[in-house]
Formats: structure tokens, C-alpha cells, sequence
């Protein structure tokens, strides 16, 4: 079988679908956006005030591909934000079939040296501001019967990691609040899962020397770090018809680094 990749293809097809994409000016989720619009869906790119700049020029760069995009900016520690984010983007396209929980941060140090504003920060935007997105988001695929809810966790969610007890932390929440929100939500027809990725090549990671590089691709059997493709490819599929009975599920995207 040969797999359509323009828009509107066949498998994975979001054609219709409207998704609103965390965290979307840069990095993992300005890929996830760029996948989900080949997929056929209007994305709409949010992100903070301070990044309009970055967000324009990636919903520029959608729509110079063929796809469709907007952006709405976003503070995720917010919480009239983040309804305003996802009211906003109801009352321009009409619904909103999929929310992606990408915004995140780091704020890394060995917990005997972290202070708490530094732990508060980390588990107040990864986790409680994918909490406030979700209930937001909740309430127009209630009405619609249909929805995909998607958070970005961490493989240091499921196995724990030295220097992030913070962000470990606030991973491990987010596959918590996953399975419940699976379980809420599973009568109106509205998944929730969670990909956790593993050692991502991104513009943090180039800057490492050779040898951590290395020491990170030892612990991986597929012998790479992954790529913003693998994840946004995971959650292209979990954004699809053809994933309507998954819930509740942590994918793994790690190269086989952890298999639990």
C-alpha cells in the first residue's frame, strides 16, 4: 500500500479537524503543528506574548507548504490565558478537535541545591498548565462528541533522572492526569494519551560535547537519538480516526532506551 504524505491523505487524515498546539513557536511543537497540518487539520500555533514573532513566521511557514494555521498567544501559569487561548480558537474555526500539551520547561539542579520557586515553576507550567488546557479544552469536544487530548511527557517521567527531580516530577504527573482525563472523557467519545520521547536531538542537545552525546546513544538500542519527527509522528497517529481505541496510553518514543 503506498501511503499518501500531501495533505489529505487517506491514513491519518485530520482533514475538518481543528488542534491547538502548546508551545508551538519552536522546537518539538513547531513540528508537531507542521505534521498535523500535512495531515489536513487547521492548526492553530499557541505560545507567550514574547514569542509572536517566532509564531508568525511558523504559521507563515505552514501555509507556504500547503497547510492551513493560525497562532493565539498563551501564558500557560495562567489561567484565564489558557481559556481565552481556547475560546479564542473555538470562536475562529468553529470547534477544536485536538489539543497537544507541548508548552514545557527546565529548570535543572540536584534537589538538595534547587530552590522551591525553581520546582513551582516547573510543575506549575508543565502539569498544572496542561491541567488548565485540558479542562478548557474539555468542554467544546464534550459538545461535539469527539476529541483527541495529547500530552508530551518524558521517558525521565517513567524512570526518574539525576538533576530534574522537578521536571521528572511534572512528567510523571502529566502520565497520571493522562489516565484520568481517559477515563473521564471516554463516554463522549474523547481519547487522552501521553508519548513520552526519549533523547531528542534539538538546539539544547547540539551544543553538548561529543562524548555525552555518545554516553546518550550508548543507552539507546536503535543507536540515534530520536528526532521532532518521531514525536510528531506519534502524535499524528494519536490525533486520527485509526486511533479512536487507544486511551489512557503512554507511547514510548525513546529508541528502545526503556521498555516498560
Amino acid at each position: 500500500m503506498v501511503l499518501c504524505t500531501g495533505v489529505g491523505g487517506n491514513m491519518f487524515e485530520l482533514k475538518g479537524k481543528v488542534a491547538l498546539v502548546t508551545g508551538a513557536s519552536q522546537g518539538i511543537g513547531e513540528v508537531i503543528a507542521h505534521k498535523l497540518a500535512i495531515q489536513g487539520a487547521m492548526v492553530v500555533c499557541g505560545s507567550l506574548p514574547s514569542t509572536e514573532g517566532d509564531l508568525q513566521n511558523v504559521v507563515a511557514a505552514i501555509k507556504a507548504a500547503g497547510g492551513s494555521a493560525d497562532y493565539v498567544l498563551m501564558d500557560m501559569l495562567n489561567a484565564e490565558s489558557v481559556k481565552l487561548a481556547v475560546n479564542t480558537t473555538v470562536e475562529r474555526h468553529g470547534a477544536l478537535h485536538v489539543l497537544v500539551n507541548n508548552a514545557g520547561v527546565t529548570k535543572d539542579k540536584l534537589m538538595i541545591q534547587m530552590k522551591e520557586d525553581e520546582y513551582d515553576l516547573v510543575l506549575d507550567i508543565n502539569l498544572k498548565g496542561s491541567w488548565l488546557a485540558s479542562q478548557a479544552a474539555a468542554k467544546p469536544m464534550m459538545k461535539q462528541r469527539w476529541g483527541r487530548i495529547i500530552n508530551i511527557a518524558s521517558v525521565v517521567g517513567q524512570m526518574g533522572n539525576a538533576g530534574q527531580s522537578n521536571y521528572a516530577t511534572s512528567k510523571a504527573g502529566l502520565i497520571g492526569l493522562t489516565k484520568t482525563v481517559a477515563r473521564e472523557l471516554a463516554s463522549r467519545n474523547i481519547t487522552c494519551n501521553a508519548v513520552a520521547p526519549g533523547y531528542i536531538a534539538t538546539k539544547m542537545t547540539e551544543i553538548l560535547s561529543d562524548e555525552v552525546k555518545d554516553a546518550f546513544v550508548k543507552q539507546i538500542p536503535l543507536g540515534r537519538m530520536g528526532t521532532s519527527e518521531d514525536i510528531a509522528n506519534a502524535v499524528a497517529f494519536l490525533c486520527s480516526e485509526e486511533a479512536g481505541y487507544i486511551s489512557g496510553a503512554t507511547i514510548p518514543v525513546n529508541g528502545g532506551m526503556l521498555m516498560p
